[in-house]
């Protein structure tokens, strides 16, 4: 039996998705005072995330890179989600870090302030990984 690397591009886009919604039931927690879901709910976001990424890595190191086939506006709609998403990414790693440093030292002023902007980045990342996902794979 041998591993298809075919099955990661699948498995990160399962892996944007669900840290997505566990964000929005992170948030949605936090709203409701509810620190210990949403501890939970933030922490398994960071999980699927890392998950994603290391996906994400193996699948290039093994697969190389995979080239978008649409043309048309839909190639710029594309791109432009490309884009914006791998410049997102690269920002909100270390923002993540941050905030989760945050908490680690029990700074929470400091982690809701942070989390103010690293969640909305962090949530355009994973939808827009979603969304470029079924673009490459599904719409071409």
């Amino acid at each position: 039996m041998t591993f298809d690397v075919q099955i990661l591009p699948h498995f990160q886009a399962w892996c944007n998705g669900t840290a997505a919604v566990l964000m929005v039931f992170g948030y949605y927690s936090i709203r409701k005072k509810n620190k210990r879901a949403h501890a939970a709910f933030m922490l398994s976001a960071l999980f699927a995330s890392t998950l994603f990424l290391i996906a994400y890595l193996a699948f290039h190191y093994l697969a190389g890179s995979v080239r978008y086939g649409g043309t048309g506006g839909v190639r710029t709609v594309y791109f432009f989600l490309l884009t914006s998403h791998t410049v997102l990414a690269t920002a909100t790693l270390p923002m993540i870090f941050y905030v989760l440093s945050r908490v680690v030292k029990r700074d929470f002023e400091a982690h809701k302030k942070a989390a103010r902007w690293t969640l909305p980045a962090w949530l355009y990342v994973s939808i827009t990984g979603v969304a470029v996902h079924i673009m490459l794979y599904h719409l071409r």
